[in-house]
């Protein structure tokens, strides 16, 4: 049996990469209208139920304006994730708990925009690097926003680009393995009276390289080199993927409850057979001269991937996996994976934010978050989908 100590691409690594590489299209938009030079600093915790994964995370951010028409911001962000999380194996008994696998990793990403205004455009460049023990991912990113009629509409044209290393001396590979993407997007944004925008962006990405989770394996008797002897081979997804995310969204401001509302929604599809449904809904409540709250809530819900399979055996699949090889990964039919990320399933994500504005030029924010995953297929078992509670505290000045 392999046999693994971490999963680094778990749901909590996964989740926190937002605040790097994955953010890179929010974090290097150009902005819409100027903003005050700012020193941001947050500390987030992500704690899964049964001590299974703990995720702490420092981040902090500088936005500074150079001149009228310039502004430049970066951002650092160190975590550490510990915990145990489920290696895509069967329980050899019925009803038993899955198995889990131990990880222990940190990670250190920063990321650097800087925008310039000529006049109606916008432009933005950015670049931002996250170091693993076995994972290098590095992001580039230009972007141009374009204002029309009266500057009542916005044009959001970007291009990104992401070129990920994973590395071979932690893993005992023969060699290092690479990714890389490319993402196209085009979005619109319509101011349709001094109270309501909406916006819709249509994004095209595409990645190739190795696609496989490097600590998720498989279960199965099923094996060309001996069919009488269980095995747990690395699991094995295509090495391209295609993905088109179109995204809805309005903000609303109620003048007379001195409120405001921010609602998306996106649509999601890629080739692996993953369609997924996001609904985002956030209220922004002022209370006072000096607090504000926000409730939120996200509901999230995909299909499975057309090579998900909890059960191999019974899906009579056989890997193409060679034992003495032992290499993982290889990208060529047949796909199989049995990894719950990729299994017909649904989140929800509540949380509430409170913020209390000191004085003009700083400001203290609170949230915490309550995140709960379940299945929908009724064969992968309920406890490889994790539920974790989320605490954020962070410290905001103005000048």
């Amino acid at each position: 049996m392999q046999m693994l100590h971490k999963n680094k691409n778990s749901v909590a690594s996964a989740w926190l990469r937002r605040g790097s590489l994955a953010a890179l299209w929010w974090f290097c938009a150009p902005r819409l209208a100027r903003a005050e030079d700012t020193l941001t600093y947050k500390f987030q915790t992500w704690q899964e139920d049964n001590q299974r994964v703990r995720v702490d995370a420092h981040y902090a951010q500088i936005e500074k304006d150079l001149g009228t028409d310039m502004h430049v911001k970066v951002m650092g962000l160190i975590d550490s994730i510990a915990g145990a999380t489920p290696t895509g194996e069967k329980a050899q008994t019925p009803g038993d708990p899955v198995p889990l696998a131990h990880m222990e990793d940190r990670r250190k990403a920063w990321s650097a925009d800087l925008n310039r205004q000529f006049h109606r455009v916008g432009v933005s460049a950015g670049f931002a690097v996250s170091r693993e023990s076995d994972y290098v991912s590095k992001g580039w990113s230009l972007n141009t926003v374009t204002d029309f009629n009266q500057k009542n509409t916005n044009l959001l044209l970007g291009y990104g680009r992401t070129d990920d290393t994973i590395m071979e001396r932690k893993l005992g590979w023969t060699v290092d393995r690479f990714k890389d993407g490319n993402d196209y997007i085009i979005g619109v944004t319509q101011l349709i009276d001094p109270n309501t925008a909406v916006t819709a962006n249509l994004s095209y990405g595409q990645s190739r390289g190795f696609m496989s989770d490097p600590y998720k394996i498989v279960s199965t008797h099923l094996l060309d080199a001996d069919p009488g002897t269980y095995y747990t081979p690395p699991e094995n997804r295509p090495r391209e993927k295609n993905k088109t995310t179109l995204f809805l969204g309005v903000n609303r401001n109620f003048e007379k409850l001195n409120s405001a509302l921010d609602l998306s929604y996106r649509l999601y599809h890629d080739s692996f057979g993953i369609t997924s449904h996001t609904v985002d809904l956030k209220w922004i409540q002022p209370i006072g001269e000096h607090f504000i709250i926000e409730p939120s809530i996200r509901h999230y819900r995909q299909c499975a991937a057309d090579f998900y399979y909890y059960d191999l055996d019974a899906a009579h699949v056989i890997t193409s996996y060679e034992p003495l090889l032992g290499e993982t990964g290889t990208g060529r039919a047949p796909f199989y994976s049995s990894d719950y990320r990729l299994s017909n399933m649904e989140t929800l994500d509540l949380g509430l934010k409170v913020t209390w504005k000191i004085k003009p030029w700083i400001a203290v924010d609170v949230a915490y978050n309550r995140y709960t995953s379940r299945g929908l297929d009724w064969i992968t078992p309920d406890d490889v989908y994790s539920k974790a509670n989320t605490f954020t505290i962070g410290l905001k000045l103005t000048r």
